[in-house]
């Protein structure tokens, strides 16, 4: 599970389970070019693990092809840039609904638009792992539209993976429980909230960031090879129970 020689785009990199991905995947030798919105994060990452850094606004098309003009062929994708506004159906807002959609699923499809070109032009092979979530299995309240996003990326990977597949190109997504990044930690502080979820989990405990970035590190290896149109669940065994 070395990436020496291999160079990977990391959306979404400044915090959370991009940085923990950035930071594995640097650590096993690949050259990793991070998206983020916010520089500073992208500057700590670089001088902590020699990433080069691409500040950009995800949330519209253009910009999401501005930056994946920037970060150039690379080997792998991680689409792993994600937002969600916690509202139930009947309290959706347009708005709410707009800023879930266009970097949740959106600006994944442009990435791995972009990313898929390129690869192809430079003759093919590569990966792309989709971080998605449990949310798009289980039904959980004021998660409408973050649900629909990620059931909709994982239907993406499926087709991403039979329409590429002929250029050497494998396509999976990885869809973690609650992992405790800032973004979790707004829908699960509530302990009257987070306690009956975690006792659905076989394993004891929500996932960090560190877990899944492991899992997708093995997902883009060769020893994956195999794999595409897979969606991984990361989740302690919460939908096995």
């Amino acid at each position: 599970m070395q990436f020496e020689g291999k160079s990977v785009i990391i959306t979404g990199a400044g915090k959370g389970i991009g940085r923990a991905t950035a930071q594995i995947l640097a650590a096993r030798g690949a050259k990793v070019v991070a998206i983020s919105r916010t520089q500073s994060d992208l500057d700590s990452l670089a001088a902590e693990t020699g990433a080069t850094g691409i500040a950009a606004d995800l949330s519209t098309a253009k910009g999401a092809r501005e930056a994946m003009a920037r970060a150039g062929t690379c080997d792998f994708l991680v689409n792993c840039a994600g937002t969600n506004v916690l509202e139930s159906l009947l309290d959706m807002t347009d708005d709410g609904y707009d800023t879930v959609m266009d970097i949740n699923l959106r600006t994944a499809l442009v990435c791995a638009q972009e990313f898929s070109r390129a690869r192809i032009a430079a003759g093919g092979g590569g990966a792309i792992v989709n971080v998605t979530s449990i949310a798009g299995h289980r039904g959980f309240p004021d998660h409408v539209v973050y649900a629909a996003s990620k059931a909709g990326l994982e239907g993406a990977t499926r087709v991403m993976a039979k329409e590429l597949g002929p250029h050497g190109i494998r396509v999976t997504a990885i869809a973690p429980t609650v992992t405790m990044t800032e973004l979790a930690a707004a829908a699960w502080s509530d302990p009257a909230k987070s306690a009956p979820m975690m006792s659905r989990h076989p394993m004891g405990r929500f996932a960090e960031a560190e877990d899944v970035a492991r899992s997708i590190a093995l997902l883009l290896s060769d020893d994956a090879a195999m794999v595409t149109g897979a969606v991984l669940p990361l989740d302690g065994g919460f939908l096995a129970v």
